[in-house]
């Protein structure tokens, strides 16, 4: 039975994340920061899959909960097959980067940058010796090509610097067996990152629409990460791969 690690999996994008991969099948660690509420609920819907299923409470930002998560997954089931790193941080005020305070630009870093490097370290050697691996980053629309992102440079600095650690890994370890990519949501927002791509058709006053009519939805994310993390998905490496319904993400508030 394969495995998938997700951060943050308890709810939002992460949420659909872990349904997805437990419809197809697999054993799952879904990773918790606080969201006990949400939690409980998972337990509730998917108690006849308990077997498949272990929350890790942990905070991303730090190295010995990253560590821990990993150690406690691998004592379980035995093995990691999919590590979706979901979790990032986001200040969600809008303000330029000459007035962030330390706390707020370590956050971003630790949180979208280190904390990949942190379970990259640990899981990759467990991926060599299955001799298969899927990786999956999150990054944001343009990100391959650095764009400046007014208001949210500490995140899109983070991020930035991920899609080259994301291309790197895939080089290095395409050897192994094991592949990484990136996937870059568009503007998916409240309820629309838990809801399904049939809900999102039905719903026609909501706010993030995109030119394809419809918003996106946290099913469109898992199912993209679902195929790029697919046995014959071999092929699909070092790719940053855009899922925006075609809406201009990052320059909607430019003036």
């Amino acid at each position: 039975m394969r495995h998938a690690l997700i951060t943050a999996g308890s709810k939002g994008l992460g949420k659909k994340v872990t349904e997805e991969f437990l419809q197809r099948g697999y054993s799952v660690t879904i990773n918790y920061r606080k969201d006990i509420e949400a939690v409980e609920k998972l337990k509730n819907t998917y108690s006849h899959l308990s077997d498949r299923i272990l929350f890790v409470q942990g905070d991303v930002t730090k190295k010995e909960d990253l560590t821990n998560m990993i150690d406690i997954t691998i004592e379980r089931f035995g093995r990691i097959d999919c590590l979706i790193n979901n979790a990032g941080p986001y200040i969600f005020e809008r303000k330029k980067l000459a007035d962030y305070t330390d706390e707020e630009w370590y956050q971003m870093i630790e949180g979208n940058l280190s904390s990949v490097f942190h379970l990259f370290k640990k899981i990759i050697p467990i991926m060599r010796q299955q001799r298969y691996g899927r990786i999956i980053t999150y990054g944001f629309q343009g990100a391959e090509s650095s764009p400046g992102w007014l208001h949210r440079s500490a995140f899109s600095a983070a991020k930035v610097g991920l899609v080259s650690l994301t291309k790197s890994i895939s080089i290095e370890e395409a050897e192994h067996g094991i592949t990484a990519n990136m996937i870059c949501p568009g503007n998916i927002v409240g309820e629309m990152k838990e809801a399904t791509i049939e809900q999102s058709r039905l719903m026609s006053d909501v706010e993030s629409k995109t030119p394809i009519g419809r918003s996106g939805t946290g099913e469109d994310i898992a199912r993209t990460v679902a195929f790029i993390c697919d046995e014959n998905s071999d092929m699909i490496t070092g790719s940053i791969i855009e899922v925006t319904g075609g809406a201009n993400v990052i320059h909607r508030f430019h003036i």
